[in-house]
């Protein structure tokens, strides 16, 4: 215990002596692509003075000394993870993003939250299941699509601490297909379904895109953004907040599971509401690249699909827009290797996605 005291005492020590002239130091630091320099790591003056660096770039403040050193540790902890696996990776590289206090346990239980079910079909009625798919689906798909380039893809969301990727996911398949339809890019509101979808879905607690997509169906369509906004925890629910409904659609269609040809025939028509497995440490601090890391299979996070195609290196990937805000990744989106010896593709992409249908 006197040597543990003794080691805390001579590190706040250092953290006050250093604060004020690391802060002014800060706003000025030249940063790497992954946040640090090599000479970051060398010395402990140096690593208080990244912390310092970044926690300016971040806005990040503690309201104790205490709560301070304990997430100067964890900041240690996630930095040496990065700086080893960037030596190690060859497609894909780590960065010191706004996550990097976080234990990965912290981070887990903030940001995954999809609910899964063991199969959709038996507990959330396909209303489109008769119908024609939106676009009929082409038999010789295209060697790469982005629906970004499109114009069918609107800015990257955040999420923040509510656990409402399921909501967000469903948002971004919709707001894809409208535009396809109707050729108006209309961001829609998340807020509606996380306060009013609450028969199988649950608020910031998690859901399932397929529930949404039903329910959607079901009620006559969703606000604008703009006229129900986000604002990221749980709200009562506000159906009339507008006189109309902005954006329909007719039901929704599931992409047969761990199927490549199925899910890229899909993909080419529309963006796709897909679940994957999230809950992989390079996952939190992903910052470029072609993502090949290490992740299972058991999906906890929801996300959009919103293209495929090749790298410089000749890997095959699908773009993926996530909702941890645009500092993530590469700017907010991920591409994720597509051709893998496992049916299921990386971090479980080809498990359980689904695509809503709308009429013209």
């Amino acid at each position: 215990m006197a040597a543990s005291s003794s080691n805390t005492t001579v590190l706040l020590l250092l953290i006050i002596a250093t604060s004020a002239s690391l802060l002014s130091l800060a706003a000025g630091r030249d940063f790497s692509i992954v946040g640090y320099s090599s000479s970051d790591l060398t010395s402990t003056d140096k690593l208080v003075d990244l912390f310092e660096s970044w926690m300016e770039r971040h806005s990040r403040i503690y309201e104790t000394i205490e709560e301070k050193l304990l997430r100067f540790e964890i900041f240690k902890d996630n930095l040496f993870h990065i700086d080893d696996t960037n030596k190690k990776a060859a497609n894909y590289w780590l960065g010191l993003n706004e996550f990097a206090d976080l234990t990965h346990e912290e981070f887990k239980n903030n940001y995954l939250s999809l609910k899964p079910v063991n199969t959709r079909r038996d507990t959330v009625n396909d209303s489109s299941s008769s119908s024609l798919s939106t676009v009929e689906i082409r038999s010789n798909i295209p060697k790469a699509v982005d629906w970004r380039k499109k114009g069918a893809v609107t800015p990257v969301k955040n999420q923040g601490s509510c656990g409402s990727c399921w909501a967000l996911s469903t948002i971004a398949a919709i707001e894809g297909i409208n535009q396809i339809v109707t050729g108006n890019l209309t961001a829609l509101s998340e807020q509606e379904l996380i306060d009013c979808d609450t028969s199988y879905n649950n608020g910031c607690n998690g859901g399932l895109m397929d529930y949404a997509f039903a329910y959607i169906a079901s009620t006559g369509g969703l606000h604008k953004e703009e006229d129900y906004p986000y604002i990221m925890e749980e709200g009562t629910c506000e159906m009339t907040k507008a006189d109309a409904k902005v954006v329909t659609i007719s039901g929704y269609k599931d992409v047969p599971a761990n199927n490549e040809q199925s899910l890229l025939k899909a993909l080419a028509n529309q963006p796709l509401s897909v679940a994957i497995d999230a809950s992989g440490r390079d996952f939190q601090f992903y910052s470029g690249g072609v993502f090949d890391g290490h992740c299972g299979t058991s999906l906890d996070h929801g996300v959009a699909a919103v293209g495929y195609g090749s790298g410089e290196k000749g890997l095959d990937y699908v773009i993926v827009k996530n909702s941890w805000g645009p500092k993530w990744g590469e700017k907010g989106f991920i591409r994720m290797k597509r051709n893998t010896n496992k049916p299921e593709r990386m971090c479980g992409l080809y498990k359980m996605a689904s695509y809503p249908t709308k009429s013209k």
